[in-house]
């Protein structure tokens, strides 16, 4: 995997998201690295979100999914979370198969109905 740091953080507000990129192969010695860079991230830009662009991982694993555990536990004790940015659909299902839920982005957040969907009007009630 090739991962170069970029020198300093990312300059953004606090309601723009930091972005993660992750590419290649995950190695063991990467993980606190970058868990070191969510923490970062959180902290440096005072966003509570670090979208994790997870699109050049490669094949799904279950390197991946402690990857991504680990990265959602360093941000959760930093105060913010991690947000999946074009998710392979295999990585999505192997997500689900092991019971861990991440934000995806471009999803209607939990308390928010998903766009296009019309509430069922019950005869007799006016349309609104």
């Amino acid at each position: 995997m090739t991962y170069d740091r970029p020198a300093g953080l990312q300059t953004v507000d606090a309601k723009t998201p930091a972005v993660l990129a992750l590419a290649g192969p995950v190695t063991r010695d990467m993980v606190p690295v970058l868990c070191d860079d969510v923490r970062a991230l959180l902290e440096g830009t005072g966003a509570g979100v670090v979208v994790c662009d997870v699109g050049g991982l490669g094949p799904p694993g279950l390197g991946v999914v402690d990857l991504l555990a680990r990265l959602e536990l360093t941000a959760r004790r930093a105060g913010g979370r991690i947000r999946l940015r074009d998710p392979d659909p295999a990585l999505h299902a192997l997500l689900d198969l092991v019971g861990l839920r991440f934000e995806m982005e471009g999803q209607p957040e939990q308390r928010e109905p998903p766009l296009g969907v019309e509430e069922e009007v019950e005869p007799g009630e006016p349309a609104v």
